[in-house]
């Protein structure tokens, strides 16, 4: 049976109400394609407004957490064990580009720890959300990571190093070995999406190096309590802190590891 506690039912809360003003917005983008000035002036403030009612909701219910935004930075609450990690726009490319995958995603941390995680896609209501010890669900639906045990069966997802960041000679290298090793590689450009689509047995696993807290930390938890693995890439659970992120079954997670560790031999 789903038990969810008042925390959970908060940041699905919140996520619905910022939700609603960015599927208006999305209707918006397509008129703006054909503009000269192009979308991101639009999307940026997007962004801000679905932030800024993360931020009322969340502070509302819970007025001594503190919080960790993508736009808004951090943010020091009283509760020094409590800190909302929040992304209101997960995917803001392809907002900007009119491609219908993003979402919002909330993650809540107890001291150093994930414990509560929700992605939200807002065109299609999905609601993906998850707690320590409680499982992950898709709206009603519980959450299982896949069972395939074989790399060759495997389909996995991953982020490319945006323009002007580093790594891209080493990502090749990662790239070629995954797609020599397994059935297919999907580049879906929202990474807390890529963990709960691996939450949800859609994908086997992912990985994704030098991202930022707010693109994970939900997707921890749903893959967590998916019955998944999500380490970086040294196997420890120093996600947060490196930006480097591994997730899979059991049985695959240490496999791409290994294969992703002979890559960069």
């Amino acid at each position: 049976m789903m038990v969810r506690s008042a925390n959970l039912n908060v940041m699905m809360g919140a996520a619905r109400k910022a939700g609603r003003g960015m599927v208006r917005d999305f209707g918006e983008v397509e008129k703006l394609q054909v503009s000269l000035k192009g979308t991101s002036d639009f999307v940026t403030s997007a962004d801000i407004k679905a932030e800024k009612v993360l931020r009322q909701e969340l502070s509302k219910a819970r007025p001594g957490f503190g919080f960790l935004l993508e736009e808004g930075g951090e943010v020091a609450g009283e509760d020094k064990s409590h800190r909302w990690i929040v992304d209101p726009i997960d995917g803001t490319t392809n907002f900007i580009h009119g491609i219908p995958h993003f979402a919002v995603s909330i993650g809540l941390e107890r001291d150093g720890e994930m414990i509560a995680g929700v992605v939200y896609e807002p065109l299609t209501d999905s609601m993906f959300h998850g707690e320590k010890g409680q499982g992950a669900f898709l709206n009603d639906w519980r959450l299982r990571v896949s069972a395939r045990r074989k790399l060759d069966e495997a389909v996995l997802t991953t982020g490319i190093p945006h323009r002007g960041r580093p790594g891209h000679a080493e990502f090749i290298k990662e790239l070629v070995a995954v797609m020599e090793n397994t059935a297919g590689v999907r580049r879906f450009g929202s990474a807390s999406l890529d963990l709960a689509y691996v939450a949800a047995g859609r994908c086997d696993g992912y990985w994704e190096r030098a991202i930022k807290p707010w693109d994970m930390a939900a997707g921890i938890v749903l893959v967590r309590e998916a019955g998944g693995y999500v380490t970086d890439f040294d196997g420890k659970a120093d996600m947060l802190g490196n930006g480097d992120v591994v997730a899979g079954n059991d049985h695959l997670h240490s496999k791409l590891l290994t294969l992703l560790k002979k890559a960069r031999a």
